[in-house]
């Protein structure tokens, strides 16, 4: 095969996941960010960059938005959302965020291809994206794309929709988003 002719197979399986995500629960993570005072995203590796375009996205959307880990983080309180997106829901830094978010109080969101997982079960409003792990052995899941690349390009593609229907309730458009676009650059 060749490269645009892998890229329209990614586009395949990409159209395929979107039926295997609950509807219901991708409305309790909007309704949940929309009630709560500040929302906190993190994930590893790859599914980190995910969770940065997501929290910049709703920054763009006047939402108080922050990145687990960044030097301008504030503290985590009972009236705020954690949202974890990790393939396995088993990352150790992961879970331990979890469990302290947790103990304070506040909401915990997973976005995973294991709801049964640690972070899965922690959670109080769980997503399952289709995909593979990182080791595909025992993955009942087939990809062509090598170790978790199709759960993180769900997780982008996930977290955009998850914007466009936040808009759709506050009725906000591009326009608005742009003009809390940082213009330093």
């Amino acid at each position: 095969m060749n490269t645009t002719q892998y890229l329209a197979e990614i586009i395949k399986e990409l159209n395929r996941s979107v039926d295997l995500i609950s509807k219901d629960e991708a409305e309790k993570l909007v309704n949940g960010i929309l009630e709560s005072k500040k929302i906190f995203v993190a994930g590893a590796g790859r599914s980190g960059f995910m969770a940065k375009s997501f929290a910049m996205r709703m920054v763009h959307m006047g939402i108080d938005a922050y990145v687990i880990g960044e030097t301008v983080t504030p503290n985590f309180e009972k009236d705020d959302i954690l949202i974890i997106g990790s393939g396995s829901g088993e990352t150790k830094g992961l879970v331990s965020m979890v469990e302290k978010a947790k103990s304070i109080g506040g909401t915990i969101a997973a976005v995973t291809i294991f709801p049964e997982s640690t972070i899965g079960q922690l959670a109080d409003i769980t997503i399952k994206l289709p995909g593979s792990p990182k080791d595909q052995t025992e993955s009942d899941f087939k990809t062509i794309q090598p170790m978790g690349s199709l759960f993180e390009q769900t997780l982008l593609l996930f977290y955009d929709a998850v914007i466009l229907r936040f808009m759709e309730k506050k009725g906000l458009d591009t326009n608005k988003m742009y003009g809390r676009h940082a213009n330093l650059e």
